[in-house]
């Protein structure tokens, strides 16, 4: 049971490192070597890329951070539901 409390927390994570890339897409530069910048991007690169494949181009809209967290949204749902 706990291990799968550490999944649903670590999909939490997720959600919020997806949200702060999303702030971080209008404040920092685009080629930002920051540190943190670059750990947001590593983590959450591997999540947005195949959903920016797959989607049609909208033109500046990246609406690929949406629909990652519309799917681990009901990803944790199946979890919680398959546990609880």
């Amino acid at each position: 049971m706990a291990g799968w409390r550490v999944l649903i927390h670590m999909l939490e994570l997720l959600q919020l490192l997806i949200l702060l890339r999303v702030v971080i897409s209008w404040v920092a530069s685009p080629v930002s070597r920051h540190p943190f910048v670059e750990l947001v991007r590593t983590v959450t690169d591997p999540i947005l890329r195949p959903i920016q494949a797959v989607l049609p181009g909208t033109g500046p809209i990246d609406l690929s951070p949406l629909v990652a967290l519309f799917l681990i949204h009901i990803l944790q749902n199946v979890v919680s539901g398959a546990v609880y």
